[in-house]
């Protein structure tokens, strides 16, 4: 019998979220969310626009969808870029949204503890939308490298700096850490 690669001792997973903070809460968060490898498959930036390819389309609209599943949730600025997208998700009050596929599904071997209507709820359910469709429609899998980024925005100065790059982000491919051309070997 062959041993299993995991080793939870050295492979446990590590939560980048604030210890203590409620993610449900209402505020707004600035979010990037990576594919796969930082595979470039949303399009491509050219004369700092980006020109959305079929996934990239369908990564836009599945953003664009997410207040009709969670009407809690109003959505700031947002931008798919060749290998990941950044995006203001504002969570307005505590009602409840539901998932954009299916319900939770509490027999499933990846349970995670993520509080209806949070952002961690929201987020995976974006991820899952993309995967899913992406999937059904062009045949592919493997869209998302695991978790995201997450910072809660404290104050309109930040908002605002937030939204500026967010906008400014095609015009700035070149030097993006995100770009393969800037990866260092």
């Amino acid at each position: 019998m062959q041993k299993s690669k995991f080793d939870p001792q050295k492979h446990h997973r590590k939560s980048i979220r604030l210890k203590e903070y409620d993610y449900s809460q209402v505020g707004a968060y600035y979010v990037t969310i990576v594919t796969y490898q930082r595979d470039c498959l949303f399009g491509e930036v050219v004369n700092g626009e980006m020109i959305l390819n079929e996934y990239g389309k369908v990564a836009d609209e599945c953003w664009r969808a997410i207040p009709e599943h969670f009407p809690n949730v109003e959505l700031g600025l947002h931008v798919i870029m060749p290998n990941h997208v950044h995006g203001i998700i504002v969570i307005a009050d505590d009602r409840r949204g539901a998932a954009m596929l299916r319900p939770y599904d509490n027999n499933s071997t990846h349970k995670i503890n993520v509080k209806p209507g949070s952002l961690g709820a929201t987020v995976r359910s974006y991820k899952s939308a993309v995967s899913y469709r992406i999937h059904k429609e062009l045949n592919a899998t493997g869209i998302w490298q695991r978790n995201y980024y997450d910072h809660i925005i404290r104050d309109e100065k930040d908002l605002k700096n937030k939204t500026d790059y967010i906008e400014a982000n095609p015009m700035l491919w070149d030097e993006d850490d995100n770009n393969p051309s800037n990866v260092q070997t």
